[in-house]
């Protein structure tokens, strides 16, 4: 009887069915295939890689047990493949004769009722060959009723739900709940991640309780989380399906226990785990470091960190680094020249790898090397995306005990927090490095005598965000100094709102309604956590009732501020204050009429799928009509996770004694002028321009008309890999990196002579994004690539103009043309054959103006057309 007859005949029903058994003495051969495929979804007119394979799987069993365990052999007897990976008719498969060996070998199973209890085979073969045969025997996975179950198999041990019907079993297993050993890494912010959507449904045949066929199905769209245009989809296809009906088979072992029955079977047959082993894919055309040093000399970098060339030569370093030993990359350190020096500790940093932190260790004299260098290697380890322990215990080792200029100590010490705070993130706490970290910043919080070296420990503890170093922050914040107060309110706004608790509130409210004397910027910034950090109305409606007290420009900043909230989707206040805005005896003109210049805006400046870009604008001016200050503020959203990607605050204090105005009884804070910034949720070493007014006029006087670099270097965003277990048993590996290079300089120029204050941000920049997805299989090594790079410039310019009254402001932010390129790419090689083909497209964004708000509209128009 054929086996399409044979099935035929069978009448299937699984409403009797308790038990699911193969029989003694009978050979059951099972046709199985596999199609796996990968396809860019952003360009389907390229092809992707597709393989097809097919195998003749026999199973009999070996034993049973009175209790209905049974001992099941499975083994691979013939296999054939697409062999150029079109949608041909299947070719012989060219395997070496190791590899087929391998394939033949069988394996073993403890089996009951559909469920794998243990899996044997030998440990010694080769990873790829093992687990195939892990796939084909996951296909034996399976329930006879319905419900919920966690399950161990090729995928990890995985949540599963069955469903029964008349004819079949239907399993579905949610791959996403699914725990297996840790083979990657990620960056902290998932911002920077890999957003992946997995299925997976398996369809089983049975007739009286005797499997028949499988067919499982799964699909994997994986893609940058900032951009989901750029995906990958890995779809993969199972099928097991009885070739035949069954034969007379080998007789069962004669044997009391499982462990016997095996002991008689040829072969070594240890137990060995469920979930496919990692596998990692010698890179044979990867750049090498050993290579490089070779021909050093003509392959100077250039350096304009503002450009994407520049971008992916920093990427190519860190994929060398990671590969290297320790005595070639401190040779690299001590070859460099002087200005390719701090590229190259950037990309060791970032490399983390032991070899590359060993060097820089042995390299970097913090009693010889100039500050510029050691405040670049501290700055590349405040950015890393995933910090290691090794990395902080060589930061702290370096700055223990040792006399070092105060920018290099100050940078370190913010370096320590932002390490701290990632490594935690990362349920790192309990290391060693970071208890002597936390220790360190606390210990010289206590004994720092200056207010300027207790304002850089403060903000320390802000980059950390550990909850248990509030206390010590609100003890600051309320007892301490205006510029100590500030810092410490400044830090506590940096931590997520389920740690802003009642205790908090209660300290911001008391300093925002003044039960003491505070600084205008310490009770607004208490306000704004107030606002920001899941608002009550209780407190909405004080801050607005409080308004009618306070100066004309704090009340008009403090009101902006609240009726932004009504616009901002994202913002926690907005219902608050929706249901606030109905009542009449608020929302009135007595509230919202205030005559100041001090403003507050927010609005979007990018929106796409994926990402909502947002630029925010506040601007404090003292009742003289002079900036007090100004907080520039670019957020990211996507899919639910905020990003700071960079805040720029410029601060002018004592500005009252030159302008006579009365400051009725508070003590005459100190002329200066200054800028401090948190780039990437990572707070920055404070930059003063001028403090106190000798330092002022000779600042105007010897003015270099040089702008002040903030930040110049390349930082690794994006750092992912992910190994994908497909349930055939092989495996995809997901790599993202993304490369940033910036270049950010501020300006200012006063003007004694025409009573005139500019200032100028000029933020130039390089994306460059790599992603990929590898197949490995025995038969076919496939590569989707997808490269993306981005080039911009920004500029945020202010001119002020105080020889009247009120003191006129203008405020200026464009972006230049922003030129890209994609370029995808599908590389295939199986057996001596290899391919590789490439798409790609660029083009050019035009630059504009953004228009901030009416009123400097306005005034802009009046200065610039005064200054022509």
């Amino acid at each position: 009887m054929s086996a399409t007859s044979y099935f035929q005949h069978l009448h299937l029903s699984l409403g009797d069915l308790q038990l699911l058994s193969f029989q003694p003495k009978t050979l059951y051969q099972y046709r199985y295939t596999l199609d796996v495929q990968l396809d860019h979804t952003s360009t389907p007119s390229l092809r992707g890689a597709w393989l097809r394979a097919e195998a003749l799987v026999q199973l009999h069993r070996l034993w049973r047990d009175q209790e209905g365990e049974e001992l099941l052999q499975v083994q691979v007897c013939e296999l054939v493949k697409n062999q150029n990976g079109t949608r041909g008719p299947p070719a012989e498969i060219a395997l070496s004769q190791e590899s087929q060996a391998e394939l033949q070998q069988p394996v073993f199973i403890s089996w009951s009722s559909g469920k794998v209890k243990a899996f044997y085979g030998n440990e010694a073969e080769s990873i790829l060959i093992s687990n195939l045969k892990r796939g084909i025997v996951s296909l034996l996975q399976l329930q006879p009723h319905t419900g919920t179950a966690v399950e161990k198999d090729v995928s990890g041990s995985c949540q599963v739900t069955y469903t029964v019907s008349n004819h079949s079993i239907t399993k579905t297993k949610d791959l996403l709940s699914c725990t297996k050993p840790n083979s990657g890494f990620t960056s902290i912010n998932k911002i920077f991640g890999l957003k992946w959507q997995p299925t997976s449904r398996s369809q089983y045949m049975v007739k009286d309780n005797f499997l028949l066929s499988v067919l499982a199905e799964e699909s994997h769209v994986v893609s940058p989380a900032l951009k989901s245009t750029t995906a990958i989809k890995i779809t993969s296809r199972q099928q097991l399906q009885l070739a035949s009906p069954p034969i007379p088979g080998p007789a069962e072992v004669a044997a009391r226990s499982l462990e016997d029955a095996l002991a008689v079977m040829k072969g070594r047959h240890q137990p060995l785990g469920r979930a496919s082993l990692p596998f990692r894919r010698p890179c044979i055309h990867c750049p090498s470091l050993r290579a490089y040093l070779k021909a050093f000399d003509s392959q100077r970098v250039k350096m304009d960190t503002s450009k994407a060339a520049t971008t992916w030569q920093f990427q190519r370093f860190i994929q060398m680094l990671r590969s290297a030993k320790k005595r070639d990359v401190l040779q690299l350190l001590r070859r460099a020249p002087e200005e390719m020096l701090p590229f190259v500790v950037e990309a060791a940093v970032a490399a983390q790898s032991e070899a590359s932190l060993a060097a820089l260790s042995d390299f970097l004299d913090f009693s010889k090397k100039p500050k510029s260098l050691l405040e670049k290697f501290l700055y590349a380890a405040a950015f890393s995306p995933q910090p290691s322990g090794q990395l902080l215990r060589l930061v702290l080792n370096k700055l223990d005990g040792k006399q070092l200029a105060p920018e290099v100590q100050e940078t370190g010490i913010l370096a320590m927090g932002s390490l701290v705070g990632k490594l935690c993130q990362q349920k790192l706490c309990r290391l060693q490095e970071v208890e002597r970290g936390v220790e360190t910043i606390l210990r010289s919080l206590r004994d720092a005598k200056e207010e300027s070296e207790v304002v850089i420990y403060l903000l320390a503890l802000g980059n950390a965000a550990l909850p248990e170093t509030i206390p010590t922050l609100l003890d600051h914040a309320e007892e301490g100094p205006a510029m100590v107060a500030t810092a410490a309110i400044s830090a506590l706004r940096r931590f997520p709102t389920q740690h802003i608790s009642s205790k908090v509130k209660q300290a911001m409210r008391r300093i925002f309604h003044k039960r003491k004397s505070y600084e205008k910027t310490c009770r607004l910034a208490a306000a704004e956590i107030l606002l920001d950090k899941e608002p009550l109305p209780m407190d909405v409606i004080n801050i607005l009732l409080a308004t009618n007290e306070l100066e004309t420009e704090m009340a008009t900043f403090l009101l902006l501020k609240v009726q932004n909230s009504l616009y901002a989707h994202h913002h926690p206040a907005r219902k608050i204050m929706k249901d606030i805005m109905r009542d009449p005896q608020i929302n009135n003109y007595n509230f919202f009429s205030k005559a100041g210049i001090s403003s507050s805006f927010s609005g979007p400046l990018t929106v796409t799928q994926d990402l909502i870009s947002t630029f925010g604008l506040d601007l404090l001016f003292l009742e003289g009509g002079f900036l007090r200050k100004s907080v520039s503020d670019f957020s990211l959203l996507s899919h639910g996770q905020q990003l700071h990607a960079a805040q720029v605050a410029i601060e002018a204090q004592g500005m009252e004694s030159m302008l006579g105005e009365n400051l009725e009884g508070e003590e005459e804070p100190e002329l200066m002028a200054g800028m401090s910034a948190i780039f990437f949720d990572v707070q920055l070493r404070p930059i003063i321009f001028f403090q106190g007014y000798t330092d002022l006029m000779a600042k105007v006087l010897l003015s270099s008309a040089e702008p002040t670099s903030m930040v110049k270097g390349n930082l690794l965003l994006m750092d992912h890999h992910q190994i994908i277990p497909l349930q055939s048993g092989f495996q995809v590996a997901i790599k993202l990196q993304g490369g940033l290079g910036l270049d950010i300089a501020a300006d200012m120029d006063v003007s004694i002579w025409e009573q005139e204050l500019k200032t100028n941000i000029n933020a130039r920049g390089s994306l460059t994004i790599d992603f990929q997805a590898e197949l490995d299989t025995p038969f076919l090594q496939a590569t989707l690539r997808s490269q993306t790079e981005v080039e911009t410039s920004v500029q945020f310019d202010t001119m002020m103009r105080f020889s009247g009254s009120p003191v006129l402001m203008c405020l200026q932010l464009r972006e230049e043309q922003v030129p890209y390129r994609e370029i995808f790419t599908v590389s295939k090689s199986a057996g001596s054959q290899s391919s590789t083909t490439r798409k790609g497209r660029k083009g050019t964004m035009p630059g504009k103006e953004f228009a901030l708000h009416q009123a400097n509209s306005k005034v802009c128009n009046l200065l610039l057309t005064a200054e022509e």
